[in-house]
């Protein structure tokens, strides 16, 4: 592939814009990496070079989405859960519930939770505490986001955070 970060970024976008395309009309588990490179205009080896799996190039694209969603919004907290961040955490996955659904439709929630520990998670730290509070955090808002999606997004984004201020742990 060569190029720069930016070539490389918007390439594996192509790749998992492509996957999400293929998804809405056809099982994710009958999806080849072919047909994939394909519907990107990619060859395969850029698939290879950069993923080992669809569930990876979905985690991206979930990512990559977040990092824009923060970006337009100027917003100081990203990379960790927070009581100041928690309604647009929640106006997020709000907002891109329909690709939420598709994902949960072909089975592959783990990319959703993968995704989470991307931004949530960075490198291990020195500090032993904040390690585990990351991936409590991490894992809890993955339990929170599941049910919502679950049930259909049935409360609004303001109901979840009342709902997960109700069940913090203190």
């Amino acid at each position: 592939m060569g190029g720069n970060a930016r070539t490389t970024d918007f390439l594996k976008e192509c790749l998992s814009d492509a996957l999400i395309r293929l998804m809405r009309t056809k099982s994710a588990d009958q999806i080849t990496v072919t047909e994939i490179a394909s519907t990107a205009s990619v060859g395969r080896t850029t698939y290879f070079r950069n993923f080992k799996s669809k569930n990876e190039l979905l985690s991206f694209k979930l990512v990559k989405l977040w990092e824009r969603w923060t970006d337009a919004r100027d917003m100081e907290v990203r990379n960790e859960f927070a009581v100041a961040n928690a309604l647009n955490f929640f106006r997020f996955n709000y907002d891109i519930r329909e690709l939420l659904k598709l994902i949960y439709q072909h089975g592959r929630q783990n990319t959703v939770y993968d995704a989470f520990l991307t931004v949530l998670y960075p490198k291990h730290s020195a500090d032993p505490a904040m390690c585990y509070k990351r991936k409590f955090y991490a894992y809890a808002l993955f339990g929170l986001l599941d049910e919502w999606i679950l049930r259909d997004f049935r409360e609004t984004p303001e109901e979840m955070v009342n709902i997960s201020e109700a069940i913090r742990i203190n």
